[in-house]
């Protein structure tokens, strides 16, 4: 490595932070508009090509009836949004749909399971369907509820990409959202998925009645993790009747615009997802996003139980920015 190279890596380790603290990051979210998309945009052409988007494919292998009590979700057990209870997909028809997936341009398969947490007894039929999948040459992505380090060793060892669980909020504003798991489970999962090897997709949810301070403790939380998600998707809240966030207040468009900024200033080396509420973004919204780092989207019509944009808008919106997708977003 000569001495340009040298520099360069050192700009790159000092731009990859561990040790942000809260009132950085609020200073972050207080910035003006154009200031904090100068500095998100600066540090997503470091790290990877601006032009570039990644496509994932999310499908519910295991829908409703979950006993959690999460406020914004409509698989919920004790919620009433008339969701019927299903068990867990064969893996022939999980399959047809990762072909589907890979045929229309995903790279990445992600599949999800409404349970507070696997039996072991599901890890066995979960493995096959990892190692099955894998076989069609996609990235894999599960989200099953907590695990144990068993069960994370287990699926790593079946060639599981990544795991998703998400924070969701700040850990003040959480206890107002899910009462039936804490905090500390869901860091003992990450904590299980980082020591089996896997990589970790986590992010939250914004317009859930939280304040700009909570926005910041969940971005904090999540950028002075020992080290950050691979990927981070940012859910827009997609109201559900029934839920008990149904109502709640909507986000401003440059306020969400703020989230995604502020996560890829604090973590330039993530995969930033643009992901749940989609379906109610304007391509004006959702370009915005894409300049202040979101480089990682879901395609296909459905996200698990809710509706997402088909592969035709996103195709159009893609060339009209003249934007392509790619595997890995064109990282550099």
């Amino acid at each position: 490595m000569n001495a340009v190279d040298n520099s360069l890596h050192r700009a790159e380790a000092a731009a990859v932070r561990t040790d942000w603290t809260r009132a950085e990051i609020e200073a972050l979210f207080e910035l003006p508009f154009p200031e904090l998309m100068f500095r998100a945009q600066s540090l997503h052409r470091r790290f990877f090509d601006p032009s570039k988007v990644q496509l994932s494919t999310l499908l519910s292998i295991k829908t409703g009836g979950c006993p959690e009590d999460c406020a914004y979700c409509p698989q919920s057990a004790r919620h009433d949004t008339g969701l019927k209870a299903t068990k867990l997909l064969d893996r022939d028809t999980v399959l047809a749909a990762a072909r589907d997936a890979r045929d229309h341009g995903a790279t990445r398969f992600c599949m999800g399971a409404a349970w507070r947490a696997p039996k072991d007894r599901d890890i066995d039929d979960l493995c096959e369907i990892v190692d099955e999948v894998k076989g069609l040459g996609l990235e894999t992505c599960m989200t099953l509820g907590m695990l144990t380090p068993p069960q994370a060793r287990r699926l790593k060892d079946a060639g599981l990409d990544y795991y998703n669980h998400n924070l969701d909020t700040s850990p003040e504003f959480y206890p107002q959202i899910i009462t039936t798991r804490t905090w500390q489970d869901r860091l003992d999962t990450l904590a299980s998925v980082r020591d089996a090897g896997m990589s970790v997709c986590c992010g939250g949810i914004v317009g859930m009645g939280e304040t700009v301070a909570d926005r910041a403790g969940m971005v904090h939380a999540l950028a002075t993790l020992p080290t950050h998600p691979e990927s981070v998707p940012i859910n827009l809240l997609v109201q559900v009747a029934g839920t008990p966030l149904t109502g709640a207040d909507r986000v401003h468009p440059i306020d969400f615009v703020r989230m995604i900024a502020v996560s890829r200033i604090t973590m330039p080396r993530s995969m930033v997802r643009l992901s749940a509420g989609r379906e109610d973004m304007t391509d004006e919204m959702q370009a915005l996003c894409f300049l202040a780092g979101a480089n990682s989207i879901f395609s296909g019509d459905r996200l698990l139980t809710t509706p997402n944009p088909g592969g035709d808008r996103d195709a159009a919106l893609l060339a009209r920015l003249g934007m392509s997708t790619d595997a890995n977003a064109g990282s550099v």
